[in-house]
């Protein structure tokens, strides 16, 4: 996966998404998986990008967990910044994930694993609720967003080589379409691209991790 060696930060606003943020009703725990339980119609709105130039094709499995923590004081996401020496996107914020392995016995196993290892997250701890529809990224990755939700108390221990921080957002933020900018810039590969983005308190969500995210505000709100 090539870096993208550019500055997202610097690319203009070209507009709000601006939809209304979702009932409170809808940010909780019960409500969110009885809305995987039985899905509505709808429709994703980002299923991939705009390719760069990859030696995956076709794109490679991977999976992202997506971790809702119950908190008493609401519902939060667990996201991670990625360390700044990585080859793959180097210093983004990310979902815990990666490439699946042979020894995965599905894509929910992939996220699983992947969350032990890069948050030390054990799997007792997640309840897998249901999945996303497949995103396919600009850098060759055919990703699996697993939805789950987190029961506090729990313990984390990052992959000091792979994650330079853990954080959570409150879902209420993410789940707010006045939060969601629409940006544009030039890409290194020549491509002018649009693309999301969630700023929150100095951390940066961009890219295919606020693309998932806008999908999974769909959803909860069709």
């Amino acid at each position: 996966m090539a870096s993208l060696l550019f500055d997202p930060h610097s690319m203009a606003i070209d507009s709000i998404a601006g939809e209304t943020a979702l009932h409170p009703e809808r940010l909780a725990a019960d409500w969110i998986r009885s809305r995987f339980a039985n899905p509505p119609d709808w429709t994703p709105e980002i299923s991939s990008e705009k390719r760069l130039h990859t030696a995956f094709d076709p794109p490679m499995s991977a999976s992202v967990l997506i971790p809702i923590v119950a908190r008493d004081t609401g519902l939060s996401m667990l996201l991670t910044k990625r360390t700044a020496h990585l080859h793959d996107h180097p210093g983004q914020i990310s979902f815990p994930g990666g490439r699946a392995e042979d020894a995965d016995a599905s894509a929910i196993d992939t996220a699983l694993r992947e969350a032990e290892e890069e948050v030390g997250l054990h799997r007792q701890h997640i309840d897998v609720i249901g999945a996303l529809p497949e995103y396919v990224t600009a850098t060759g990755y055919r990703v699996t967003p697993v939805v789950s939700i987190i029961q506090p108390p729990f313990s984390l221990q990052s992959d000091p080589f792979e994650v330079a921080e853990m954080f959570e957002v409150p879902l209420s933020f993410l789940m707010d379409g006045m939060n969601h900018q629409r940006r544009v810039g030039d890409f290194p590969n020549g491509l002018r691209r649009t693309f999301y983005a969630m700023p929150y308190e100095g951390y940066f969500i961009w890219g295919a991790t606020a693309g998932m995210l806008r999908n999974l505000f769909h959803f909860l709100r069709a």
